[in-house]
């Protein structure tokens, strides 16, 4: 691995990589949720025989069908990507991160794609039994597909199930059921999928809305959103608990993120839950000072900080600070000086085994092995700290906590946004009252923009919250990308940006126009 890089290669890198995260994440939530709402659909048609549910059902399915389309598209190039920019990265992981995206291809997305030209083109070709099998097929498929996806991602969240091999200098995966139920991997999937169900649910409401407003497809539109505001409330509530979930787990693995989302420099007991504030400061600078008040104002719920994190007020909390100096003994959290003398003393062990390695000293090179890498003690005490020997200083273990913290708040606040939007579609539609308040449609339209943005800030936290590392504490982003120059990354990162945004133009302009052109008779 190497230590000096230019920087602005590293930089160029992670915009060009996140530039196709943020695209490609435009599309997939809506095929994990569109795919579902329109089985259920297809299922009432086959249970009715009704022709109007197979008109529904054709609709939604044509502005899925689009989506899906440019979505593989993107990730196809996304993956690409870890070969291309983040190679060291792609060596050290060894077989850990491609076995589950060997398993997303091989079983999933071949699942999905086998049967969506069924889903197609297999009307009054098929039987409707088969048919409908095909469909639920391609909605078990794409969340499948996200699932291996998001077990892969997990890992580099908390890496476990692997041994580290010195001959090769890769992670090697000795327990598969360990990855692939991480209790991040686990956490991540069912947020995850829940947002792209809540996400394709307030698309089908504000859609509907929008043909209300123009007073057309009445008795589909009416069906339509009822349906897809059931489906996105349940889907809202169990983001919001599988989003609780995550929180407590994270304030276990990465308790540095845990501490960013909530701008937490001092720790403490009876931590309170910021639910909204505003920074004053975001300068590292602050951590000389003995005590930190990082917030202009903010409205602060007493003590449930502690409770999510160990059921009780009495709870400790560490804050950026304490992480940094003193740890956190009851969580057996190292202070970070300390994980940087753990992981310089294992980068000195492997230098010293590939030395002997390099001139064939045989003796030297199997004490070293069998002392060292053999030995459980030293991979759990310094190994599992190896990433720290790269970084130049303990605040260089510091994401960029006002990204975190904002994009967390607006996360949540949107997300309870849309629960309440859920929950008063179901009540206007009960009284009859929901095509007469048209203010409320107008809401419901202008929430396909602010879900889309919800879901984005979801993933900021997720990756801007758990920098320096693309493996959290074996990595750092710096010595993960691959020898190119910047210049090329920087034309590709053009290159990427006008041919997504054609991409995405293309699809917002021929969904519209599908949507205008309203279901075929």
């Amino acid at each position: 691995m190497i230590e000096n890089v230019d920087l602005s290669l590293v930089d160029w890198s992670r915009a060009q990589f996140a530039l196709t995260a943020i695209y490609h994440w435009l599309f997939v939530p809506l095929t994990l949720g569109l795919s579902f709402i329109v089985a259920m659909m297809e299922t009432i048609y086959v249970k009715t025989g009704k022709e109007e549910w197979k008109r529904m059902t054709r609709f939604w399915m044509t502005l899925f069908g689009i989506n899906f389309a440019i979505g593989v598209a993107t990730g196809i190039i996304l993956e690409f990507e870890f070969g291309t920019n983040w190679s060291n990265y792609s060596w050290f992981v060894g077989d850990i991160f491609g076995a589950p995206l060997a398993i997303e291809g091989i079983l999933a997305f071949f699942l999905e794609s086998t049967f969506v030209a069924v889903m197609f083109f297999g009307w009054n070709k098929v039987s409707k039994k088969f048919h409908l099998a095909s469909t639920w097929l391609v909605a078990v498929g794409a969340s499948l597909s996200a699932l291996w996806i998001l077990v892969a991602n997990a890992w580099m969240q908390n890496p476990v199930g692997m041994i580290f091999n010195p001959d090769t200098a890769r992670n090697e995966m000795v327990d598969f059921w360990a990855v692939l139920f991480n209790p991040v991997a686990v956490d991540k999937f069912l947020h995850t999928v829940f947002s792209g169900f809540l996400l394709a649910s307030v698309f089908v409401m504000g859609v509907s809305a929008w043909f209300m407003l123009k007073k057309r497809e009445e008795w589909l539109t009416r069906r339509s959103i009822l349906i897809s505001a059931i489906f996105g409330l349940i889907s809202s509530l169990m983001v919001a608990f599988t989003g609780d979930m995550s929180a407590r787990t994270l304030s276990k693995v990465q308790p540095m993120k845990f501490a960013a989302m909530e701008a937490l420099y001092n720790g403490s007991k009876d931590a309170g839950l910021v639910a909204f504030g505003v920074l004053k400061k975001s300068d590292e600078k602050i951590l000389q000072e003995k005590e930190v008040i990082n917030t202009v104002m903010k409205i602060e719920i007493p003590g449930l900080l502690s409770i999510m994190t160990g059921g009780s007020r009495d709870v400790f909390v560490p804050g950026i600070k304490d992480l940094i100096h003193v740890g956190d003994t009851n969580r057996k959290i190292l202070p970070i000086p300390e994980m940087m003398q753990r992981g310089k003393y294992a980068k000195e062990v492997l230098d010293d085994y590939k030395r002997a390695k390099l001139l064939n000293d045989k003796e030297t090179a199997s004490i070293i092995k069998n002392e060292y890498f053999g030995d459980k003690d030293f991979i759990g005490e310094s190994f599992r700290y190896f990433g720290y020997a790269f970084l130049k200083s303990p605040e260089d273990a510091i994401p960029n906590v006002p990204v975190t913290f904002y994009s967390f708040r607006l996360m949540v606040m949107l997300g309870f946004f849309f629960i309440l939007v859920c929950i008063l579609t179901i009540i206007m539609l009960y009284r009859g009252t929901l095509e007469k308040n048209r203010w409320f449609l107008w809401i419901a339209l202008f929430s396909i923009p602010l879900v889309y943005i919800c879901s984005e800030a979801g993933w900021i936290v997720a990756e801007m919250g758990r920098q320096p590392w693309i493996i959290q504490d074996l990595m750092p982003i710096s010595v993960a990308v691959s020898h190119l120059s910047t210049g090329s990354v920087m034309t590709t990162f053009i290159l990427f940006a006008v041919l997504f945004t054609a991409l995405l133009a293309a699809e917002v302009s021929i969904m519209v126009k599908q949507i205008k052109t309203g279901p075929k008779h």
